[in-house]
């Protein structure tokens, strides 16, 4: 089986400048890629199951790598990738760890370095060294959505200023005495966002010059049960409960309020819950959250990196998103 590297030992030039004639991208002389694509047709190399991959220079396939498909929030940013790359005519290929870090050398090295995607878009994961430079010597343009990693582009909203507006509400509405369900990192795959959001709600609340007691802050794995399960046990003394909670994640905060439910705590009256995602959910289980919109974020990653491929330059600086504070029946003032 012919690969790239022996292309590149026959015309005499590295992988990356392969890579890039075959795909069709900038950086390559008339006469180089029209030498690499001479070989590559002479040796038979294709880079994709199609042989007119070479005729257009790409596979015309964009690869998703993420944590889990079985979150909300993922399924949402796919949705909105799909629908982008649907109308440019691409494919979409999902990498998905399934939820465990371990997976990583498996699904990264065997799965996506085959694949010959043309772009790949990264789903609140940060790459490690090995696998950047794996994806710089193919030279796949990257992006990361839902965070941000050192030296790649990535699409995010500002989670501090989302995270201040949502405590800031519960302190208008007269709120002192405010708890914290963190999300985390349980399986090595996410990075910046719960250490943001979690500095973030401290550094509100200090502002304000409110404490932060440990007893309030419980870890619940941006998941309903676990969140469940820690803000049942945070409620359990009636004399020493929060009077509002901020969720890191409404997952989360749906956990709370079936905490809340279960123990006979009335919301708002006894407690006022707030979340973050305007999760497909939060409407109906009446939850004040602020609100970002995964699908959108998905769609403008995708568009992006089409652009990127089209030879328009992708600055490496963040791009903001919008969030929005929406009130729903979940918060209140305290009842003094």
């Amino acid at each position: 089986m012919v690969i790239i590297e022996d292309v590149a030992v026959a015309t005499g030039v590295s992988t990356a400048t392969v890579s890039r004639a075959l795909r069709g991208l900038t950086g390559v002389s008339p006469a180089t890629r029209a030498k690499v694509l001479t070989v590559a047709r002479e040796l038979g190399y294709v880079p994709s199951s199609s042989a007119s991959g070479l005729a257009s220079g790409r596979t015309m396939a964009m690869g998703v790598l993420l944590p889990s498909i079985e979150r909300w929030y993922f399924s949402a940013m796919l949705d909105g990738i799909d629908r982008q790359l649907r109308t440019a005519g691409y494919d979409l290929i999902v990498f998905s760890l399934g939820g465990f870090g371990g997976n990583r050398e498996r699904v990264f090295h065997r799965s996506i370095l085959r694949k010959r995607i043309d772009a790949l878009i990264v789903m609140c994961m940060e790459l490690t060294e090995d696998e950047y430079r794996s994806l710089r010597d193919l030279d796949s343009p990257t992006i990361v959505v839902g965070g941000s990693v050192q030296g790649v582009p990535h699409v995010s909203i500002d989670d501090h200023a989302a995270v201040r507006d949502a405590v800031e509400h519960l302190i208008a509405l007269g709120h002192t005495r405010i708890g914290h369900v963190r999300g985390g990192d349980s399986f090595g795959m996410y990075f910046d966002v719960p250490r943001i959001r979690n500095d973030a709600f401290k550094e509100t609340m200090e502002a304000h010059g409110l404490p932060v007691r440990d007893e309030w802050s419980v870890f619940g794995d941006f998941r309903f049960k676990e969140a469940k399960i820690a803000v049942t046990a945070m409620l359990a003394d009636a004399a020493e409960r929060p009077t509002a909670l901020f969720c890191s994640s409404d997952e989360m905060a749906f956990g709370a309020l079936t905490a809340a439910a279960e123990l006979g705590i009335s919301v708002p009256g006894e407690l006022s819950v707030i979340g973050i995602d305007d999760h497909e959910f939060a409407d109906p289980m009446g939850l004040t959250t602020v609100r970002q919109m995964p699908e959108e974020q998905g769609a403008y990653a995708a568009e992006l990196m089409l652009a990127e491929l089209e030879g328009k330059k992708l600055e490496g600086g963040p791009v903001t998103q919008p969030h929005e504070l929406i009130e729903r029946a979940s918060t209140g003032p305290p009842l003094h």
